[in-house]
C-alpha cells in the first residue's frame, strides 16, 4: 500500500511546475451498500433493514485529493477510505484514477472516473456462518484480511456548488452486479496556485 502511496505523489508531484492549476479535497460520509441480487451472507449484516442485503448502511468515511490537468475538463484523483462494513467490521479502500467533467451547468456538475483500487476488510471467515462461495472477495479462511485488487474500478461524482469554495458531492460506484455504493460530503476547494 505504502507504494501506492508514493506513486500517487509522485505523480501529482509531476504536475507542479504547471502555470496554474485546480485541486480540492472532498470529505465523504461512506456510506450506503447496495447489493442489486441482494447477498447469501445477509443475516451477517446488522444494519441491513431489508433482511437479504439488497441495501446495507455502513459507518465510514473517505478523504480524497483532485488535481485539475486540464481545468475544468480532465483530473486525477486518489481516494483512501476507512469504515465499518456490511458486517460492521474494519474495512478500507485505496483508489487512484483519472477523471473527466461529463457536464457542467451553472451550480451543477457531473464528474466520470476510472482507475485501480485496492478494497480490503477483515476476513468474514471468522464469523459464524459465513459463506465463502460467493464471496466479492474470496481468499482462505486462515487470513487475517481480505482484500481484491479492482483494476477498472469507477465513479461517477456529482457536485452542488454551494459556494465559490465549497461544493455538496455524492458518489456512486457502479460495481455491478456484486456491489455499489453511495457517499455523500462537501468538496473543498483549495486556492488556486500561481507560479511566479
Amino acid at each position: 500500500m505504502t507504494r501506492w502511496i508514493l506513486l500517487a505523489l509522485l505523480f501529482l508531484g509531476s504536475f507542479s511546475g504547471q502555470a496554474q492549476y485546480k485541486r480540492n479535497l472532498n470529505f465523504k460520509y461512506f456510506g450506503l451498500t447496495l447489493h442489486p441480487k441482494g447477498d447469501d451472507n445477509a443475516e451477517l449484516m446488522p444494519l441491513n433493514p431489508d433482511g437479504k442485503g439488497y441495501l446495507v448502511l455502513n459507518i465510514g468515511a473517505s478523504v480524497g485529493y483532485e488535481h485539475f490537468i486540464v481545468p475544468d475538463k480532465f483530473s486525477v484523483k486518489a481516494i483512501q477510505a476507512f469504515y465499518a462494513d456490511c458486517a460492521l467490521r474494519f474495512a478500507g479502500f485505496t483508489h487512484l484514477g483519472v477523471r473527466a467533467v461529463v457536464f457542467q451547468i451553472g451550480r451543477h456538475s457531473l464528474n466520470g472516473g476510472i482507475g485501480p483500487t485496492l478494497v480490503y476488510r477483515r476476513n468474514w471467515s471468522e464469523l459464524d456462518g459465513y459463506n465463502v462461495s460467493t464471496s466479492f472477495f474470496g481468499g482462505s479462511p486462515n487470513d487475517k484480511w481480505q482484500y481484491k485488487m479492482v483494476w477498472y474500478a469507477g465513479e461517477f461524482e456529482y457536485n452542488y456548488r454551494l459556494s465559490d469554495r465549497t461544493d455538496f458531492s455524492t458518489s456512486f460506484v457502479p460495481g455491478y452486479p456484486d456491489i455499489m455504493s453511495l457517499s455523500f460530503g462537501i468538496r473543498y476547494w483549495l486556492k488556486e496556485k500561481i507560479k511566479e
